[in-house]
Order: structure tokens, then sequence, then C-alpha cells
């Protein structure tokens, strides 16, 4: 396959990378420019080190942006963690269409923070989605789904790099390739069923101790590794990364005792 391939971050190098491993052409890369004084993206970092087209253009609903897809001549599109708004006019280009990654069971957590929201939710399951990219927010239709179990005491870390990560990889070469042979099968999402959720910035990541300590637990689990569970003791605000439940009652408890 001749792939245009858009994304961004760690993931999206090791989906570039599984690309190429297994013999598949990448016509060019497309990444969000970096902010001034931020990390350089290591996917831009690695295309660029195996002499890839990279692009970064910021918006890809430019003209310049069509025309360089345009340009590229590819076979499909597979858009790996991309946080830009990408059109169907852009999206559309490629002669079989674009493929998108999103870690979770659409149409359930729709939006950017989608692996945070569940276990701070206290679900037992979540997975990962392949489906068609359209201008609505991960509101395409569905290529492929896996599914599996969010443990009782998993943090967004373990969950993401241990089961998300790789199943996601994974994912994208396997729809990747139905698409190519026409064998997919394309599944419009149950709206009746869709749920959409915003950034789990550090708003939410704040611990109301008046909840249930199964929901101050599960939100600890949704903010570790980041962007980190927090309180305010004793004047200071202190960050929570508790392994068990019962370490949370106790953190619960200390806290009632001091503010009382």
């Amino acid at each position: 396959m001749r792939i245009a391939f858009i994304g961004q971050q760690e993931f999206g190098k090791q989906v570039l990378e599984a690309f190429l491993s297994r013999g598949d052409e990448v016509a060019g890369v497309f990444c969000e420019p970096e902010k001034a004084g931020a990390k350089a993206d290591v996917l831009r970092e690695a295309a660029q080190a195996r002499g890839l087209t990279v692009y970064q253009f910021s918006s890809l609903r430019s003209a310049y942006a069509e025309h360089a897809m345009r340009e590229l001549d590819a076979d499909i599109g597979v858009m790996a963690y991309v946080t830009q708004f990408a059109p169907q006019s852009f999206v559309n280009i490629p002669r079989l269409g674009t493929i998108q990654f999103h870690p979770s069971l659409l149409p359930r957590h729709r939006g950017p923070s989608s692996i945070s929201w569940p276990i701070s939710q206290g679900a037992t399951e979540t997975g990962i989605t392949i489906f068609r990219p359209t201008d609505g927010l991960d509101e395409g239709p569905v290529i492929l789904q896996k599914s599996c179990p969010i443990g009782p005491d998993e943090t967004l870390g373990e969950v993401y790099f241990n089961k998300l990560f790789p199943m996601g990889v994974a994912g994208l070469l396997e729809a990747a390739d139905l698409v190519a042979a026409g064998r997919h099968e394309e599944r419009v999402q149950d709206e009746s069923q869709a749920t959409y959720e915003g950034w789990f910035h550090e708003q939410e990541a704040q611990v109301h101790w008046h909840q249930h300590v199964d929901q101050v637990y599960n939100l600890i689990r949704a903010c570790n590794p980041a962007p980190g569970a927090w309180t305010v003791l004793n004047g200071a605000k202190t960050w929570i990364y508790a392994r068990s439940r019962r370490s949370s009652s106790t953190r619960k408890a200390a806290a009632s005792r001091c503010c009382a």
C-alpha cells in the first residue's frame, strides 16, 4: 500500500514503523507543528530520519494541505493520534479514503480524553475503534473494534500502554488490510448510545472527598500518571497516586480529620 500518514507522538511513531517494517510505502507524513519550547515530535524525527517527506501545516483545512495530499497519490490515509481537525475534503483524497484510530468503543466516549473518562466512571471494559473520519467528532462509520477489560486497580497509564496502545497499532494494520482487500464492512454508529466528554484536565482531576471511596479511587486511577489527581492538604496542593481502595480510604479519613 502507498500510505499518506497523519499522526504525532509515540503512538504515531510506532504505527508508522509497523507499516514500514512490513514493507508498505509511506508517501508522506503529516504532523502538527510543535509549539515554541515544546519537545520535538518523535514521529516527525523518526519520519525525517527515514528520509520521508514531512508536512507540518498549522491547519489541515488549508488549500496547501489538500494540494500536498493530492500530490502524494496515496492508496489510503492512516490517522494515528491526530488532534488537528481533518476535513472531509482532505481525508477523502486517497484512493481508498482514510481510516482513524480512537481509544474507546465508539460511540461511547467520543472526545479527546476517551481513556480517562471510562476509568473515572468505574467502567470494567474499554477498547479501540478504527473508523472512517467525518466532519463530526468521532462519528464516522466503524470498520473494526477490539475490546479489553479494565482491571479494578489498573491506572490510565497501564490501560493505555499495556492494552490500548498495542491493540491500536495492530488494529490499524488489520483495518488497512481489510480496506485494501475490499473485505471490510462499515457500520454506522448508534447515536442513541453516543457519549461525549471533553479534555480531562486539572480541574476534572480534583478529588472531592465527599464522594464515595470508589469514585475517589476511580478518579485517582484515571489521572495516573497525568494530569494527576490532587487535593489541598494543610494549604498545599498535593497529588495522590493510590494503589488500592484501602489507601484511598486512608487518605480520605486523613483529609477528613485534617479539615474537621
